[in-house]
């Protein structure tokens, strides 16, 4: 696991983190952690939905239904 040193934080802001971290149970690195954890997240969500919009619309839902039967499925390569 990679380690992560912030330094010249500004010291009210510090104050802030600290408290949000005896308020939550957390130690200070624990709250640091899933503050950054969350930012990312929601990069990612956001990276995640514009791959999902970029995909060209090939056809309608139906296409694609999926039939639940018990029957085998025809072998379709050799």
């Amino acid at each position: 696991m990679a380690n992560l040193w912030v330094r010249g934080i500004d010291g009210t802001l510090f104050d802030t983190l600290v408290r949000e971290a005896e308020a939550n149970g957390r130690s200070v690195e624990d709250e640091h952690r899933l503050i950054l954890e969350k930012a990312l997240q929601k990069v990612y969500n956001r990276q995640f939905i514009r791959a999902l919009m970029s995909m060209p619309n090939v056809g309608e839902d139906s296409d694609f239904e999926r039939v639940n039967d018990r029957r085998e499925a025809p072998v379709v390569f050799d």
